[in-house]
């Protein structure tokens, strides 16, 4: 009997029961991880020495899950997806890796992203491209694809992702699962490789709203080491899951959802946009007001490139200690300045060496004010705009994307200026720290795609909640890919 393609409480059920043992879930696990790396090249790393821990009242022990190869693992390789640290084995884990294994969680494999977390489509790790379990010809979107991809196949039940712009919202939109970054400092970046300090977010990906809730409670918590993490003890996310929503108020916002806006729209857009619209009138039903509201267009076609120069400037100082004399394989050359530029040079990827010159380039005293300090400035407007929703408006709610994934063969990590903002909008999420769930919202041509709920920042027990009484009135709860089952 299969059991990684259920539940969390359905597997702690059965392993109090005695069906299963955590050391046969992990063999399961382990046999399905190398059966998806075949179809889907999502792991960095497969743990084959894995084994179970002991069954406690912890949900998740005995439970295997994989984890983003950005985030530190004690004495496992983690690359980042980067050639500049292909044989890295950090001495200490990450915190919220560290809260996950003493709830007895299994790690049994490392998971693909683009490389540092910089790109959207899973197509720049150093391993390789990740194809999406839906569709191989279609990407899984990114950054955080080969855990999309590993837990829509049904390798494990959860992983966890990071997100700095959409990283984990879209990829589990494009595979059909759920991917929730909480509010920003609820789980502690305390060794995620940094990618933009003040946009990163750690969070997981699952394939129920439950799930995600009881993941995030066990990773969640304030930690001395990291200044930006806060005290969330009080804060129990399975527990307010009781699906009341009728006094809740949603908005929607007419510049991102109107098909009229999309010139030439293709029959994608103009299906998903539709089902979108199919889903307010489920909320509807479920007893929430929900209403179209207008935002500035001009100040939302701004977040594009608002994130853009924000996130290239952070990673630009953030990745300054990448030289090759402290992490990874050291470069040739006959003086150190030759050897860091060589390291450089040759390990990062095109993408990455875009971003840090545009980073750099933003910085430079010349150009600070009228790009960085602009950015910062917009931002700011943004960020106020979504406040001024939230003071009458429990969460936002709009479509994740123009459609389900994209083509692999073509697709370019840049903005298609007539759907830059459905496609971009939820970076706003990381602007304000809000907290963001993404969950499935049916099929176009048989391809997953999702819808999102935004809300105030702290408020995450609200927004899961109306996520999960949105959920429980669809058909898409705890989905697998059948094509790699």
């Amino acid at each position: 009997m299969s059991y990684m393609d259920k539940s969390i409480e359905e597997i702690h059920e059965a392993l109090k029961k005695g069906l299963v043992t955590s050391d046969e879930l992990v063999k399961e696990s382990l046999e399905k991880s190398h059966f998806v790396q075949d179809k889907c090249n999502a792991f960095v790393t497969i743990l084959d020495d894995a084994k179970g821990t002991e069954v406690t009242d912890s949900l998740l022990s005995g439970i295997p899950y994989g984890v983003k190869d950005n985030y530190s693992t004690k004495g496992v390789l983690s690359t980042g997806s980067s050639n500049t640290l292909k044989d890295y084995v950090p001495f200490f884990s990450a915190t919220a890796i560290d809260n996950l294994s003493k709830a007895g969680a299994v790690m049994v494999n490392k998971t693909v992203l683009d490389e540092f977390g910089m790109g959207g489509t899973g197509t720049t790790g150093h391993t390789g491209i990740v194809t999406n379990p839906w569709d191989h010809t279609r990407m899984c979107a990114g950054s955080s694809a080969g855990s999309a991809a590993a837990v829509a196949a049904g390798v494990y039940p959860y992983a966890t992702g990071s997100d700095t712009g959409d990283s984990i919202r879209k990829p589990a939109a494009y595979c059909g699962i759920v991917g929730y970054k909480p509010t920003y400092g609820m789980i502690s970046r305390y060794g995620l490789f940094p990618f933009a300090s003040s946009l990163d977010h750690c969070g997981v990906l699952t394939r129920s709203v439950r799930d995600a809730a009881i993941v995030t409670d066990a990773m969640k918590g304030i930690d001395k080491n990291d200044m930006t993490s806060w005290d969330s003890k009080d804060v129990h996310l399975l527990d307010a899951l009781d699906g009341k929503v009728s006094s809740k108020k949603l908005c929607y916002i007419k510049e991102i959802c109107d098909i009229k806006n999309y010139p030439n729209a293709s029959d994608e857009l103009k299906a998903h946009l539709d089902n979108f619209m199919k889903t307010i009138d489920i909320c509807k039903k479920l007893g929430m007001e929900v209403d179209e509201v207008s935002v500035d267009e001009t100040l939302l076609k701004a977040s594009p490139a608002t994130y853009v120069v924000i996130s290239c400037a952070e990673a630009t100082s953030n990745m300054s200690n990448l030289t090759g004399f402290i992490f990874g394989p050291r470069a040739s050359g006959d003086k150190w300045d030759e050897e860091m530029k060589n390291y450089r040079t040759k390990g990062f990827s095109p993408l990455i060496k875009r971003r840090f010159v545009i980073g750099s380039y933003v910085l430079q005293a010349q150009n600070k004010d009228r790009y960085f300090h602009n950015a910062q400035r917009v931002r700011r407007l943004l960020v106020d705009e979504w406040k001024k929703l939230f003071e009458k408006y429990d969460a936002v709610i709009l479509p994740v994307g123009s459609g389900p994934a994209k083509k692999l063969e073509g697709s370019k990590d840049a903005l298609d200026k007539n759907t830059a903002i459905l496609e971009d909008h939820l970076q706003i999420g990381n602007f304000g720290g809000f907290p963001s769930i993404t969950i499935p919202n049916g099929f176009i041509d048989g391809l997953p795609v999702g819808v999102n709920i935004t809300g105030n920042c702290y408020e995450d027990e609200k927004i899961l909640n109306i996520a999960y009484a949105l959920e429980g009135a669809m058909d898409f709860k705890g989905q697998v890919c059948k094509e790699v089952r």
